[in-house]
């Protein structure tokens, strides 16, 4: 018998610090140089034209799903998290360093074995079904992800390769790799980010072998479900394994970000965990959710792996804002946009990818200013505003103007808006 524990560790690819197009400790990223000297209005949102999306070697078939941009698909193989000396790859290294230290097998090897370079294409039934995410989940709408069609799509979290790895019978691991979504514009998010996954299975001598009169407790139950435990989980193994694995991440964030951190746990829901919880710090006077864990639903590793119980935790380390530097020295230049939304069906995020296809890191954040519906036509329009800001020197209104109107042009091309320019 087995039981397990797994977490995820998440750093925003934010611009504030690890964004591309930054210059970081003499790490110098590819935002063009025409981007860098002279903006121009040539970057235009254009529908794709071939009935295939190419990426990493593969064709896949278009279809009504396919809904990653050209904007996307050049940042996927990056691996920046394997660059050696990239912010990305130090803390990945700082990571698997405690790990290794902290967590030795029966012959003296690290327990965990690591994975780094494991495609971001992953299937649909990968990134939700195998996690039990229900098929109605906000989750899985295309205005959420990134879709090459509706079987293969970019990972929206390092989760997706868990139940392989698992079922290959790995019983400790860690996954690391960039993960694609679809979200908000602003100085906090960007469309890919990073994850460090973990899970470690436990057998019933490993979890009770240190408990007195451990030799006479179980694993497993036919049970009810509470608010506690899962219908096949006993009380004692899900106590057992909740201590463990806040106990790991407790040391870890000790290890990152220091001691004398004032932490509390939080109750919380995840579709494949149950109980839930998240890690808050208290961080300048207010609790920062830092993290979320749970116990594994015991489904994901029946199936192959009779006789295991799977307590994960999925962390979410948002480094970032751990810092209160301002994104830039640079002045913003700020433009709203006004248009009157299509009859048809309109996504916010479908203009958020727009924006980011023309503006790229030029653009920090877009903000919905104003909805407004005609009392007569009962047409909606939407009112925009775009912050511009370089890292690197001051941009022009000119400059600015130039990207703005692409913006316009490209909105009512591909999305069937109406300018109210």
């Amino acid at each position: 018998m087995a039981a397990s524990w797994n977490f995820m560790r998440v750093v925003h690819y934010s611009k504030t610090v690890l964004s591309q197009g930054v210059q970081i400790g003499g790490i110098t990223s590819d935002l063009g140089h025409a981007l860098s000297r002279t903006i121009t209005s040539s970057f235009v949102a254009k529908t794709p034209t071939s009935n295939t999306v190419e990426l990493l070697g593969k064709a896949y078939p278009r279809d009504d799903y396919s809904n990653v941009t050209e904007k996307i698909l050049s940042k996927v193989g990056k691996n920046l998290h394997n660059q050696r000396y990239h912010p990305l790859w130090l803390i990945k290294e700082r990571i698997k360093d405690h790990f290794y230290k902290q967590y030795i097998g029966r012959f003296g090897t690290p327990l965990f074995s690591v994975y780094d370079d494991l495609s971001p294409v992953v299937t649909v039934e990968q990134n939700f079904d195998r996690l039990l995410i229900p098929q109605d989940h906000p989750s899985r709408r295309k205005g959420e992800n990134y879709y090459m069609n509706h079987i293969h799509m970019l990972r929206a979290h390092t989760s997706a390769h868990q139940w392989d790895l698992m079922h290959s019978g790995l019983d400790a691991f860690l996954v690391v790799g960039d993960v694609y979504r679809r979200d908000t514009i602003d100085s906090s998010h960007y469309p890919i980010f990073h994850q460090m996954e973990g899970v470690r299975l436990f057998s019933n001598h490993e979890l009770f072998s240190n408990i007195k009169d451990g030799e006479s407790l179980q694993l497993f139950e036919q049970g009810h479900r509470t608010a506690h435990k899962q219908e096949t989980h006993t009380m004692e193994a899900v106590r057992l394994v909740e201590f463990n694995l806040k106990q790991v991440l407790t040391k870890l964030v000790t290890n990152l970000f220091g001691d004398g951190l004032e932490i509390r746990w939080v109750d919380c829901y995840f579709p494949f965990t149950h109980p839930s919880f998240e890690m808050e710090i208290n961080f300048q006077g207010e609790w920062m959710e830092v993290l979320g864990c749970g116990v594994m639903e015991q489904q994901l590793v029946n199936s192959g792996r009779e006789g295991c119980s799977c307590p994960p935790f999925k962390k979410h380390f948002q480094l970032g804002a751990m810092s209160q530097a301002p994104l830039s020295k640079y002045p913003p230049v700020i433009n709203d946009i006004s248009f009157w939304l299509p009859s048809e069906k309109y996504s916010e995020n479908d203009f958020y990818d727009l924006v980011r296809t023309i503006g790229g890191d030029l653009v920090e954040k877009v903000v919905l200013i104003d909805k407004f519906t005609h009392p007569k036509t009962k047409k909606v329009s939407h009112c925009y505003r775009i912050t511009y800001r370089h890292l690197e020197r001051t941009l022009t209104q000119l400059e600015v103007n130039r990207l703005h109107r692409a913006i316009e042009e490209s909105a009512v091309q591909e999305l069937g808006v109406e300018g109210r320019f």
